[in-house]
């Protein structure tokens, strides 16, 4: 099988040198793409390159081969074709007739020949001709210049004539790697993905950065989302993924800035750290998915006073989206099933955010801030080629399998069990957990892997936060470090 790929618009217009490298690298790019799933042959031409497969694909490779295509950065079309050696119009008819008559039967069509080298007929004479010897074959159809049902497209290159038989869109943007690197800082939500999705679509190698406020459960889902992206888009560069544990920050963060500010600082840490490991890395730009007003601390406002701990370029690629835009986009690159299931760890931060903050009330807000939290939380990151992310497992417990109590399944175990209330601080003072029975034990989730150790391993502890997500995925934190008695604690809440 053989196909020719279209170039992005954007590389075809660029000077003949840059326009060489592109496709060299996107040249490249497909040829360590394919090398995935098929055997193939790769050349370059001026605005296309053309593939041809091994005689020995199957069925199955050949398809997983050309969706592979459709999602290679700088395609912008896939034209699937069956090549022949040219000698005159009558020898093109019997080629493509028996191809192209069933197809128009009752419908509208047109003939469209794209024609390259020296020829003593223009493309027009080639269409015409073609065009009657259809309407010959195929009564029933009728010539439409304008808005047919079937577009018949040829192309001649000198002796070599190419039919096509199936044609599909390419991703677009510019060959991966034709940009300098990137560092994402991705938490497995809608946006950050996507807007990690877009940077490689324009051609820059990506990195990903995670800031990991829920233990191990949270990173595995991520590890799962950053590897979808790669596997699907990326596959052609190797990239790393680095995790930094962040819940100890959380806790200095809660413990000493005033509530209307944490959000805000706890993106200014979070750029601090991806900032100096973009320096030890040499990566230019950073990229997060921030789109304005879509939280309180994306403000323009809180978004310049969070940009000035870095030196570095902070690339917003959804800055301006609605969030509808951002999910459907998700759908359409295959996040969206990941970020369904993800808490969204950053809200628990501020009650009562400031949508306004200035740099006097933010430099006053973290003078009491111990940076050598930070600091730990920086040197304790790891990293992790991209390709290897899911050879670690990280638990050895499934969701399904916990232990899941009710008010009443609590009343039938009796004193067994305790409640663990891992909700921040202003949450459980807002709305104690009273009336259930049991003793609760307050033990907010940043602090659950440092003081997990002061647990009771004869007590059966029941963790509770509002939704029932991030407890589900602490309980399974606990599990993994070995506390073999710990559930789940699902309230029931009456509606108003």
């Amino acid at each position: 099988m053989t196909y020719l790929i279209k170039l992005h618009p954007e590389i075809t217009i660029k000077s003949k040198s840059v326009r060489d490298h592109m496709i060299k690298r996107l040249r490249h790019n497909v040829r360590n793409v394919l090398r995935h799933y098929v055997e193939a042959r790769v050349k370059g031409r001026f605005d296309s390159l053309e593939i041809s497969l091994a005689e020995s694909v199957d069925e199955a490779q050949r398809v997983a081969a050309e969706e592979a295509l459709a999602r290679i950065p700088g395609l912008h079309e896939v034209l699937a074709v069956d090549e022949f050696s040219f000698h005159s119009f009558d020898q093109v008819a019997e080629q493509v007739l028996p191809i192209w008559a069933p197809r128009i039967a009752g419908r509208s069509f047109r003939v469209r020949v794209k024609r390259r080298g020296r020829h003593d007929f223009s493309s027009s004479d080639l269409e015409r001709y073609l065009g009657g010897q259809l309407l010959q074959a195929e009564p029933t159809a009728r010539v439409d210049l304008s808005a047919a049902d079937e577009t018949l497209t040829l192309e001649l290159k000198q002796n070599r004539l190419f039919v096509v038989s199936r044609r599909w869109r390419g991703l677009g943007g510019y060959p991966l790697g034709t940009q300098e690197h990137a560092l994402a800082l991705i938490s497995g939500g809608f946006d950050s993905p996507v807007a990690a999705w877009r940077m490689m679509c324009r051609g820059a190698r990506t990195h990903f950065l995670f800031f990991n406020l829920g233990g191990p459960a949270h990173e595995a889902g991520v590890r799962e989302v950053v590897h979808h992206l790669w596997a699907r888009y990326g596959i052609s560069h190797r990239v790393f993924f680095t995790s930094v544990p962040f819940e100890p920050v959380v806790g200095e963060i809660l413990r000493t800035v005033p509530d209307g500010l944490m959000g805000v600082v706890l993106k200014r840490m979070m750029l601090r750290v991806a900032g100096q490991l973009a320096d030890k890395w040499q990566i230019p730009a950073l990229v997060t998915g921030d789109a304005v007003a879509q939280v309180s601390s994306q403000s323009l406002t809180n978004l310049r006073v969070i940009d000035q701990v870095t030196d570095h370029l902070v690339l917003r690629p959804v800055i301006t989206d609605n969030k509808q835009t951002i999910i459907d986009q998700a759908r359409q690159i295959g996040t969206a099933p990941f970020a369904e299931v993800m808490p969204e760890y950053c809200g628990v931060i501020s009650k009562r955010p400031n949508i306004r903050v200035n740099s006097e009330q933010i430099l006053t807000a973290e003078a009491d801030f111990d940076f050598s939290v930070l600091e730990t939380a920086q040197q304790q990151s790891q990293s992790v080629r991209v390709d290897r992310l899911l050879e670690q497992s990280f638990l050895t417990i499934q969701p399904d399998q916990l232990l899941t109590l009710d008010t009443d399944g609590l009343r039938k175990m009796g004193g067994a069990c305790g409640i663990l209330d891992i909700r921040a601080p202003q949450d459980q003072a807002a709305e104690p957990l009273t009336d259930v029975g049991v003793p609760v034990k307050t033990l907010p989730f940043f602090q659950l892997q440092s003081r997990s150790a002061e647990l009771d391993p004869d007590t059966t502890w029941l963790l509770y936060c509002d939704r029932g997500v991030m407890s589900r995925m602490q309980a399974l934190h606990l599990l993994d470090q070995g506390l073999s008695r710990v559930g789940v604690f699902v309230r029931e809440r009456t509606s108003v």
